[in-house]
């Protein structure tokens, strides 16, 4: 039975989670009214950059916290001192990456980047210090979800929310097409955000770093953090090979079709941060790890919100975006509408990635991972070499959904040894399978001439399917029951 609490913390994660990313999209009008294609694909570069410095920040304690707080929490003592270890050791990393980065970045930068116009100094090291807060707020996320303190996560992300908002458009405002704007305003946000944090941590849990307690608990954090940076490789690599291959406008072309899109991967994000922690506490009690009926429901429904968000957005954004770009007179953004409905389909794989993944942190199983994705990595760049040149955007886009059905292959097939999985296959992934293809099936016939009544179709499609592959729980379905 879901109870209100449940819902009400879903909603509280949902929201709170989505604002900093969502901010992204929320200051798309204010980008393409100051920014040319060429200076926002050059700012996603710098966005990638920041998040790369995050992951190596974090040293992956954002998943740790989740593991080691409920072995620690029956020892008040102990928990406080992993918690405030781990933020000081992350402070630590953070000091090692920047200072190594000031000395090397420049010559990094010229060689991947070599006959661009983007180099380290100054935004490059301004991403540095934005990732190093970034990587503070991201494991007190963490900490505030597994203590299911839902209210402090609203808070502290409204307030990163806001300032990341007010002082971009400032910036953008007195820095027309210029990076100082966005990039300098993130900086501040995140900045006074992660000393908030850090304020708060110290009071709470005390001061410390009992490096023998952590370093007792790195086992976890090695694969992980490999694991991460490899997923980094897998999904954000792309806008720097894009540099390579193709011009700036292009990247930024690309980049903002994927932001209006993020509003979907906000709400998946923040519905599947909802009850995760509650998937590893059923895991938790298991002497058998399996799926259970519980469990799928999560990542059926997660399935069937996907579904939804996707048809919406494809029949919508086109007519949105098209408004607005023209309304801001610049039209040299309306290149971007062809590409909605292609880069909508990758988050049809969404779920079922959610899924195969669940079973590897449940497990702590994380020493194979580095392993799969250098394989998965690999092809997904292989891919994207051999077609980005030949194919530009659509050559990317094809090489994601392989980097989708590699990834989910190779995870399956690593897990189902430790792992029982029993899942309905007509929700988890046949009708989203039916949706891609009837999205590639259409698009090139009636996409552009009848583009109304073919996005409409795919919301019709969308209803039928779960209409009839949940005809048994809406026969049962009683409103009053579920807010019980």
């Amino acid at each position: 039975m879901i109870s209100k609490r449940f819902l009400k913390n879903s909603l509280i994660y949902t929201v709170a989670g989505s604002l900093n990313l969502a901010s992204a999209v929320i200051l798309l009008p204010f980008y393409i009214s100051y920014l040319s294609p060429s200076t926002l694909g050059v700012l996603s570069i710098y966005t990638t950059f920041a998040l790369l410095i995050q992951i190596f920040v974090t040293y992956s304690f954002d998943t740790a916290v989740y593991t080691y707080y409920h072995e620690f929490k029956k020892d008040t003592h102990q928990l406080n001192r992993y918690l405030s270890s781990s933020f000081t050791f992350v402070l630590c990393a953070g000091l090692i990456v920047g200072t190594v980065l000031a000395l090397t970045g420049e010559l990094i930068f010229a060689n991947v980047f070599s006959g661009k116009s983007i180099s380290f100094y100054p935004y490059g090291i301004l991403s540095v210090l934005s990732g190093i807060f970034q990587a503070v707020v991201k494991v007190n996320s963490s900490r505030l979800q597994t203590q299911e303190k839902a209210v402090s996560f609203l808070w502290i992300n409204l307030v990163s929310f806001s300032l990341t908002a007010i002082l971009t458009i400032v910036g953008l405002h007195v820095f027309p097409d210029s990076l100082f704007g966005p990039i300098g305003g993130k900086l501040v946000a995140m900045a006074v955000t992660g000393l908030w944090v850090l304020a708060i941590v110290y009071k709470q849990h005390g001061f410390h770093f009992d490096f023998p307690l952590i370093r007792s608990t790195l086992g976890f954090n090695h694969p992980s953090l490999l694991y991460q940076v490899m997923v980094w490789f897998n999904g954000f690599y792309d806008r720097m090979l894009m540099a390579v291959y193709l011009p700036l406008s292009q990247v930024g072309i690309y980049d903002f079709v994927a932001k209006c899109l993020s509003v979907i991967e906000f709400a998946l994000s923040g519905f599947y941060n909802s009850f995760f922690p509650k998937v590893l506490g059923i895991l938790a009690l298991q002497k058998e790890k399996k799926s259970t009926i519980e469990i799928n429901r999560y990542y059926n429904g997660l399935t069937a919100v996907t579904l939804i968000l996707v048809s919406v957005c494809i029949f919508s954004f086109p007519v949105i975006l098209k408004v607005a770009v023209e309304y801001l007179g610049k039209t040299k953004y309306l290149e971007a509408i062809q590409w909605v409905p292609f880069l909508a389909i990758t988050y049809l794989f969404r779920s079922m990635r959610f899924y195969v993944v669940m079973p590897y942190s449940a497990l702590q199983y994380f020493k194979p991972l580095p392993v799969f994705y250098l394989f998965i990595v690999a092809a997904k760049i292989s891919s994207m070499v051999i077609l980005i040149p030949h194919y530009g955007i659509m050559g990317l886009v094809i090489a994601t959904w392989i980097g989708y059905v590699v990834e989910i292959s190779v995870l399956y097939a690593g897990i189902r040894k430790r792992f029982v999985m029993n899942f309905n296959s007509w929700k988890l992934v046949v009708i989203p399978l039916v949706m891609t293809v009837a999205i590639l099936s259409l698009e090139p016939i009636g996409g552009n001439s009848f583009p109304l009544l073919i996005h409409a179709f795919y919301i019709f499609l969308t209803t039928v399917m779960l209409a009839w592959v949940y005809r048994p729980e809406l026969k049962k379905l009683k409103i009053g029951e579920i807010l019980k």
